[in-house]
């Protein structure tokens, strides 16, 4: 199974939209979604600043900011 990582912030209203629709994608594409806020690592904080949400693949690689791209999600799956 493939896991997704969200990184957010837990003050942020765009990350909690993030994570709300990504739920909802989970059940469709069957995808474990681990959640990180960034303000727990200084290293993280200093990577993602202001970018947060950001979704990131197994291998680390961005996938969208900001807000859910289900074009992209989905095109991601396709590939595997």
């Amino acid at each position: 199974m493939t896991t997704l990582t969200l990184y957010f912030r837990s003050y942020c209203s765009l990350c909690e939209e993030m994570w709300r629709a990504l739920e909802m994608q989970r059940a469709r594409l069957g995808f474990e979604l681990v959640v990180v806020d960034v303000d727990s690592d200084p290293v993280l904080e200093q990577s993602y600043g202001a970018l947060v949400p950001v979704v990131c693949g197994p291998d680390g690689k961005e996938l969208f900011h900001y807000f859910i791209d289900t074009n992209t999600l989905d095109a991601y799956f396709a590939a595997r």
